[in-house]
């Protein structure tokens, strides 16, 4: 009870003190502007019927890519337990788990932002500093591009220096990453938003309220050098490495052959797997940093100073772009994943009698090669 006391009294103490910030602002701006008002006004209401209007419909598409994102991470997710892939490699298994959280996140959050609520008291303060904000959603996309990473760190150790991951890598490792991925993003984000954010005459204004312009623009110049630069050059860097790790192997590998003249099997099925892993995490690595580059750049400019708002046509475009990536991210696993994309085509119904006369036929080619080689 002395907690909640203490939430309350610091809520309605930020409340004023931002309310008098929004009313001196207002105050001065009507000043500025006194001799123009009639002018003024007409622009101002139809620029606000524009942006309204505009925003309405960007969040209902917003809540359609929400809803297919959902629907698409969910059914990756249950190929992936289903072919048992979950078990061996579970950060990928991660990355699914938290683009179906965010899907989540994001229909729940543009559901509340449509039904325009007035917001009163503790609950309306929550509910701007929890939902209306995006903070529980951009937390856990945060966590995603961080397990993202964590990803392609595993994909370099695991391919570049086989030895020492073998040695080195344990899973407590992969778990303690998995762990780091959601605290982290939780942990920015809800410090930034409570900072920044508050609820003024019943409006939600999130991650506006800045104490001064200094820890705006360094907070913007942080988020632009880690999120748009520092990753882009760890994808880079270790998938570059990796290419030229496997096609080493391939070479390594076709020359044992011309030697020897001896196919190892084995060798060749476990090489195309890595492989297959590889280009899909390239695939959703490169689609990250391009759906999610518009946006960051836009979101950091505008921190260091840009002439730019939240409420313009430009802001909503590279904010679309940016979610349209949850919704096609499981597409990239279905179509190049081949353990998932096998469970996948089982479960269409015209594609079962397709599949067992191929492998019957894979088995007849096998038997009797086997049984012309023997003397």
């Amino acid at each position: 009870m002395a907690y909640c006391g203490f939430l309350i009294i610091v809520y309605n103490a930020r409340k004023m003190t931002d309310r008098s910030n929004v009313e001196h602002l207002s105050v001065v701006t009507t000043a500025e502007t006194v001799d123009d008002v009639t002018q003024t006004t007409s622009v101002n209401v139809v620029t606000s019927s524009l942006s309204h209007g505009f925003e309405f419909y960007f969040q209902c598409a917003v809540i359609v890519i929400g809803v297919v994102g959902t629907a698409a991470n969910a059914l990756i997710l249950y190929a992936m337990v289903a072919s048992k892939q979950h078990k061996k490699h579970i950060l990928i298994f991660h990355q699914n788990v938290l683009d179906l959280v965010s899907c989540l996140f994001l229909v729940i959050t543009y559901a509340v932002k449509l039904c325009n609520f007035y917001l009163t008291g503790l609950t309306g303060y929550w509910l701007c500093m929890l939902i209306l904000s995006e903070n529980l959603l951009w937390s856990v996309i945060l966590g995603s591009k961080a397990n993202l990473v964590f990803i392609t760190i595993e994909r370099y150790l695991k391919v570049v220096h086989p030895v020492w991951s073998k040695k080195k890598l344990r899973n407590w490792m992969i778990y303690s990453a998995m762990a780091f991925a959601w605290i982290s993003g939780f942990i920015q984000l809800n410090a930034l938003a409570f900072i920044t954010s508050d609820v003024v005459d019943g409006v939600c204004y999130a991650f506006v309220m800045w104490e001064n312009r200094v820890a705006e623009m360094c907070y913007g110049i942080f988020g632009l050098l880690f999120y748009s630069v520092f990753i882009l050059i760890i994808f880079v860097f270790c998938y570059w490495r990796i290419l030229i790790a496997i096609r080493r192997q391939a070479q390594v590998m076709a020359r044992y052959y011309m030697i020897y003249g001896i196919h190892c099997n084995g060798q060749v099925k476990s090489h195309q797997m890595q492989s297959n892993v590889i280009q899909t995490m390239i695939l959703v690595s490169a689609f990250y940093a391009i759906s999610d580059l518009p946006l960051s750049v836009y979101i950091r400019v505008m921190n260091i100073g840009g002439n730019f708002t939240i409420l313009e046509g430009s802001y909503y475009s590279t904010l679309f772009v940016s979610f349209f990536y949850f919704c096609a991210n499981p597409f990239i696993y279905a179509a190049k994943f081949d353990p998932v994309k096998r469970i996948l085509l089982r479960l269409i119904p015209c594609k079962k009698t397709v599949v067992q006369p191929i492998e019957s036929i894979e088995l007849a080619v096998a038997s009797a090669i086997t049984s012309r080689s023997q003397p």
